[in-house]
């Protein structure tokens, strides 16, 4: 879009907005940005202050804090500037706020520095530019995710375990109960203000199920763009967690939160288009698959091992890495229609055929995760690497593991030139350090587990 279309398009939003908000009577609008855990910041202000064309500043250090709240000193020059980023709403993204108790409005915001370029490490920014680098090779991502989460009591002390929520029958869900209809009925009022949520927002769901853990749900969504669909997961994981508390119980999108119980993850399934054809590049005319998708598979392989801290961001993430064997497989082999592998190939017609990405965490930043995700593909398509030897049975154990702890994939991470190239070095350096900060301060907490069986018995 040229920047007279551009900007015609959004006089045309703005006076568009201006008359719908006055006749449905909108009384806020909330102006959000992803931050790096994922999760939404930003201002909220009156419909009658808001306009489409609006710029709004705040501070880059909102970047600079752990999942925790702590800030970090980190090797950037003025850190402690603290300049401001520039807003700028993306209405293609405005949607109604459902929970609030009166009418308001939603919308997801773009970054940019004070001379108009994109903010680097705004996580909306690092998928734009994998995105752009597709289509200059006149290809199109295609994604379709699948979010796992938990439904659970609410825990007022963290020192407590996470425990199943009553259900509609007055008793807790057994565990084990994947694709359990009776399950899914169990939370009824739950799933259907998601439902309602969800329909107010215009967010499309494909498919609800009862997943293998009790209290466990999975909602897969319509495959699409992937910044569109990066969009719709960073809503669904608030509107979920809405939905619950309205129902007295919380939504976790830990990747481990139970001991007993299988991790969540976001499974990805991925596929590439011609631009111009809209066909499937991973497909010849003969239904084969082609060189493109082999090497597609091959850069998976290759670079996924080195950005696993973009998909497996947490101490916890690594806890369903290395403890849950099929529901979360801890190796990046390939195969079809083949659960233990990390990367999966499922049955489909040659229109269809694409790669499931079955290591990536529920906890992610849906948009660092994608993008890290695709990107591992593309340097696999274009530098043309030939993947492993496809599994031909399960795979319980690999040559090919994947990292079992935080630390050890920031490793792999640190030395990750060509992807850290990129994906942008200041926005992966930033990432790291504070991914070391977080790790580090993990490492100072003493666990109930200690406190039980060693306090007195060594």
């Amino acid at each position: 879009m040229s920047s007279a279309n551009s900007a015609n398009w959004q006089d045309s939003l703005s006076e568009e907005f201006t008359t719908y908000s006055k006749g449905a009577k909108i009384d806020g609008v909330e102006c959000i940005i992803p931050d790096l855990v994922g999760t939404s910041r930003g201002k909220t202000m009156p419909a009658t202050k808001f306009r489409p064309d609006i710029e709004m500043a705040l501070p880059i250090s909102l970047f600079y804090q752990t999942v925790s709240g702590d800030y970090v000193d980190m090797d950037i020059e003025n850190q402690w500037l603290e300049k401001d980023t520039i807003l700028r709403p993306d209405m293609s993204t405005a949607c109604a706020v459902p929970w609030a108790d009166d009418v308001s409005v939603q919308v997801i915001c773009d970054m940019y520095n004070r001379d108009g370029t994109p903010l680097s490490v705004a996580p909306r920014s690092i998928l734009k530019k994998v995105m752009a680098a597709y289509a200059e090779k006149g290809w199109k991502p295609v994604i379709a995710p699948e979010l796992e989460f938990y439904l659970t009591t609410p825990n007022l002390d963290p020192n407590d375990p996470i425990e199943t929520p009553v259900g509609r029958t007055g008793r807790k869900v057994p565990s084990r109960q994947v694709y359990s209809m009776v399950a899914v009925d169990e939370y009824g009022p739950v799933i259907d203000t998601i439902y309602a949520y969800a329909e107010q927002q215009g967010l499309p769901i494909d498919t609800l199920i009862q997943e293998g853990g009790a209290g466990q749900i999975e909602i897969n969504l319509m495959h699409g763009d992937p910044l569109h669909v990066a969009d719709q997961v960073f809503y669904f994981k608030r509107t979920i967690r809405e939905a619950a508390l309205k129902n007295n119980v919380f939504a976790t999108f830990m990747a481990k939160p139970k001991r007993d119980e299988p991790g969540s993850a976001m499974h990805v399934h991925q596929s590439v288009v011609d631009i111009e054809t809209g066909k499937n590049i991973f497909s010849a005319e003969d239904g084969s698959a082609t060189d493109l998708f082999r090497w597609f598979t091959g850069g998976s392989q290759t670079y996924l091992m080195q950005v696993m801290p973009l998909m497996a961001p947490y101490v916890n993430s690594f806890r369903r890495l290395t403890v849950d064997g099929q529901s979360a497989p801890a190796n990046l082999e390939w195969a079809t229609d083949n659960r233990t592998t990390g990367l999966r190939v499922p049955h489909s017609r040659p229109e269809s055929r694409r790669l499931e990405n079955r290591v990536i965490g529920m906890d992610c930043n849906p948009y660092i995760a994608i993008a890290a995700s695709l990107a591992s593909g593309y340097l696999g398509m274009v530098n043309k690497i030939e993947p492993r030897a496809e599994a031909t049975k399960e795979v319980w154990e690999s040559d090919l593991p994947l990292p079992s702890s935080l630390r050890e994939a920031l490793d792999y991470f640190e030395d990750a030139t060509e992807i850290r190239s990129f994906l942008g070095e200041d926005f992966c350096r930033l990432y790291e350090q504070i991914k070391v900060a977080e790790n580090e301060e993990y490492q100072r907490e003493i666990s109930p587990w200690e406190r039980r069986h060693l306090l007195l018995n060594v």
